[in-house]
């Protein structure tokens, strides 16, 4: 099996270079002296930061692409058929998948903390960094997320702790080497991969024995996957929840006018720390409550995390305040399964505002149709929805499936909402109904935020 060591001082390709994740890996990789090299189908604001740190990014795929390249990384949206991928095996040129590299890097760590879940994973894991950071661990770190703290989405720091966000699609966090590792929530997604939710049970289950012997599963206490994942380990367990059930949990727990949270940390019902957040939602205290667990464990004490948390603030796109406009505020969020874009508008909902528009750019045809009924009410808490054709992303039309029936479907619950298959048609009609001190939500992975952009560059005088 090839190591990504072979390859210190060659060329690196990496097809999908713009993506989250492949960004980061693509600036880790430089910074350790590899030469970076990629291409991607768009062109982005990540292409545009790896090309300000000197990597050239073509934009298309096409098979001259890999010339010359002694390794070739590729993410599991890329398909086998794929011309870049095509032409590296007629040359001869050996490939690597994304998380097998990611898994790679991370070997050799005393403290490999890797952060997995259905949801809320990024947000966690830019927690963790941050404290760690604040505490003085030095730790290297790759997050599926852009965090300003840290100037990007990678740091490479010392070869004590490594800090990475783990992703359960196609199975790629089964590549990892954890010594420590987080799970926020095991719930249904990724159903083009997957059976049902107990194959995604079990995938969760495959990745906590990678653990060694004296190696930590931090899970959250309120979920009955993640319950279940904890009785079946022999390493040690810490538990992190809402309820006093948990190892970890919040007493004292109240919310300001925006819903920021302030609550004293307790360790099996002991008080050990007070934390006041500046980001708003339950969610948040959840994964401050599990960054608390972590950063314990790693060797901080609680008032050292806790001091660091009151300054966190969230990474791009998770619940991001981009503008306002018209006296209208505009936030974009990442969210994207109906779980998330739920919570998402919980958020939302505790901000302070007139109505509240949800904008809901579904991800991937087989998501729409395997959670339908998931997104029927995901949107529930707006006032009004807006429903942009489905994102692609990785997948090609079945044809079996349009954004057209999910509207239909929610229309019968008696909620308003609205097809506007294209952004000028979200930006149309939003102008034409929003007043002053409205609340506009755009929600996906997709590239739903380039509409916050384009009506903040339109401004007020349309």
């Amino acid at each position: 099996m090839i190591h990504i060591s072979q390859f210190r001082g060659k060329r690196i390709h990496m097809i999908g270079i713009g993506g989250s994740s492949m960004s980061g890996l693509a600036g880790m990789l430089t910074d350790n002296g590899y030469l970076v090299t990629g291409s991607d189908n768009t062109r982005s604001y990540l292409t545009e930061m790896l090309e300000s740190k000197g990597i050239s990014v073509c934009i298309g795929h096409r098979a001259e692409n890999v010339e010359g390249a002694d390794l070739v990384i590729f993410s599991a949206a890329i398909s086998a058929d794929n011309p870049e991928r095509a032409r590296a095996r007629e040359l001869g040129i050996p490939e690597m998948e994304r998380s097998t590299l990611l898994g790679q890097l991370m070997e050799g760590y005393k403290k490999a903390i890797n952060i997995c879940g259905t949801h809320g994973k990024t947000t966690t894991t830019s927690m963790i960094a941050e404290v760690l950071l604040d505490v003085g661990l030095d730790p290297t770190i790759h997050i599926g997320g852009q965090l300003d703290y840290i100037g990007g989405s990678t740091r490479v720091g010392g070869h004590d702790t490594f800090v990475a966000e783990a992703c359960e699609y196609h199975g790629s966090f089964w590549e990892f080497h954890p010594t420590i590792a987080v799970v926020t929530n095991i719930e249904e997604d990724h159903l083009d991969f997957y059976k049902d939710l107990e194959d995604i049970y079990q995938s969760f289950a495959r990745f906590a024995r990678l653990l060694p012997a004296d190696g930590i599963l931090i899970g959250n206490g309120n979920d009955p996957l993640v319950r279940r994942l904890m009785r079946e380990q022999t390493c040690r367990v810490v538990s992190f929840g809402l309820t006093a059930d948990c190892q970890w949990a919040p007493y004292n727990l109240t919310y300001d006018a925006h819903g920021c949270a302030d609550f004293d940390a307790a360790f099996k019902g002991r008080a050990v720390a007070h934390i006041h957040l500046n980001i708003p939602g339950e969610f948040n205290v959840m994964h401050a409550l599990a960054t608390m667990a972590v950063c314990v464990v790693a060797g901080a004490t609680p008032a050292a995390v806790a001091s660091s948390l009151q300054h966190f603030t969230a990474p791009h796109r998770r619940f991001e305040h981009t503008g306002d406009v018209c006296g209208v505020a505009l936030y974009t969020d990442y969210g994207h399964n109906p779980a998330e874009m739920y919570s998402a508008l919980e958020n939302a909902k505790m901000q302070p505002h007139r109505r509240l528009f949800a904008v809901m750019q579904p991800h991937t045809y087989s998501r729409v149709k395997t959670l339908f009924n998931d997104y029927i009410h995901c949107c529930d808490l707006a006032d009004e929805i807006l429903v942009t054709d489905i994102f692609a992303a990785r997948e090609k039309d079945p044809g079996d499936i349009h954004a057209t029936m999910l509207v239909d479907a929610i229309a019968k619950t008696g909620k308003s909402v609205h097809y506007t298959p294209t952004f000028d048609d979200c930006e149309k009609y939003l102008r034409e109904h929003w007043a002053p001190g409205d609340l506009v939500r755009t929600m996906s992975c997709g590239d739903i935020h380039l509409l916050n952009a384009q009506i903040q560059r339109h401004g007020d005088h349309f």
